[in-house]
């Protein structure tokens, strides 16, 4: 089989390597759909991953080989399936911290979504694998993955119909939760980004205002469209640490700031006192968890989420050196990229 193997920032290799051989509780998938995530630019761009490592994790497919204890799913099943699964017994699990578990980072995909075949262990069977509705096509399914990721952000924030929600970043994501935003009954919502292609993206998903932070004084602005009240939630999806600093100045008495995308590790001045008196709550969310796919299911299949509306680019999987040059691009008009086999 093929696969997309990463060794350097600019240096992915479409290679050979072995079909991966199943065990009996396992299943062999057959890669139709892998979205580019934000964190698999994150890990290239930045090198953080080993050389010989196959990245992806939105993925869906269809099965090819069933072990023979799998009863649940066989061959020819349309299916997606998410890279990480809990323990669901150690302190984390317990609490409800489902991506916090020692477990959680360790499960993966063997060896990741950018191949051609997929070898999905027990617990991924188990947990983390569905099957797709009839009518919902490949790259739909491929985006089960981040609206779940999307959910398990939003349960943290503990949005009131009527709120006003600030997004900081109208990428891929940013735009799930725009329309996340809008079916939990947000009143309004504010986004705000350095590049005019996604902000005019934004409008079609629902956002009220859109702010060029290249151009506009962010704060300024978030004061003036709420009347200086500031926003309930904001919402950080974009990896940029001053962003925080910004978050802390537009979000509004009693309201949350949900830090959503990976930081560099600095340090970054923030006003403290804000804490006490305006009761500001700082959360963050990591990943998904095994109960959030179901219901990022059903919010594709509803039409809550239009993925077919999100998609920009589509790759074939011997490109995918190009598709993450495109998709971490800031002048290219770049929404969300798939990788198909």
């Amino acid at each position: 089989m093929k696969a997309a193997v990463f060794y350097d920032r600019e240096d992915i290799r479409y290679e050979e390597r072995p079909i991966p051989q199943i065990g009996e509780n396992e299943i062999l998938l057959k890669m139709k759909i892998c979205g580019v995530c934000g964190t698999d630019i994150h890990k290239v761009v930045d090198r953080i991953v080993p050389p010989n490592t196959v990245l992806g994790h939105e993925v869906s497919g269809e099965i090819v080989q069933v072990g023979k204890n799998v009863t649940q799913f066989e061959e020819g099943d349309r299916v997606f399936v998410a890279h990480h699964v809990p323990c669901f017994t150690c302190h984390y699990c317990n609490r409800g911290n489902y991506s916090l578990c020692t477990q959680f980072k360790a499960t993966n995909l063997d060896p990741g979504g950018f191949s051609e075949y997929i070898r999905v262990s027990a617990v991924h069977v188990k947990h983390t694998m569905g099957k797709l509705p009839s009518d919902m096509s490949f790259e739909t399914g491929a985006f089960v993955e981040p609206v779940a990721c999307c959910l398990h952000g939003f349960e943290s924030i503990a949005l009131n119909p009527g709120d006003t929600v600030f997004i900081m970043g109208a990428g891929q994501i940013g735009c799930i939760q725009i329309q996340l935003a809008k079916y939990f009954l947000a009143d309004r919502v504010i986004v705000s980004d350095i590049n005019p292609f996604r902000l005019n993206k934004s409008l079609e998903f629902g956002a009220d205002y859109i702010i060029n932070s290249k151009n506009e004084h962010v704060r300024d602005r978030i004061m003036e469209i709420t009347d200086g009240q500031g926003a309930d939630v904001v919402i950080i999806s974009a990896g940029v640490n001053h962003l925080l600093t910004e978050a802390m100045e537009c979000v509004g008495k009693g309201g949350t700031i949900l830090v959503f995308a990976p930081f560099k590790r600095d340090l970054v001045p923030l006003r403290a006192d804000r804490f006490f008196q305006d009761e500001i709550k700082l959360v963050g969310s990591y990943s998904s968890n095994p109960y959030n796919y179901d219901k990022a299911l059903q919010l594709l299949k509803m039409g809550v989420v239009e993925a077919d509306k999100m998609i920009t680019h589509r790759f074939h999987l011997s490109q995918l050196n190009e598709a993450i040059q495109c998709a971490h691009s800031t002048k290219e008009n770049v929404l969300k990229v798939l990788i198909k086999s």
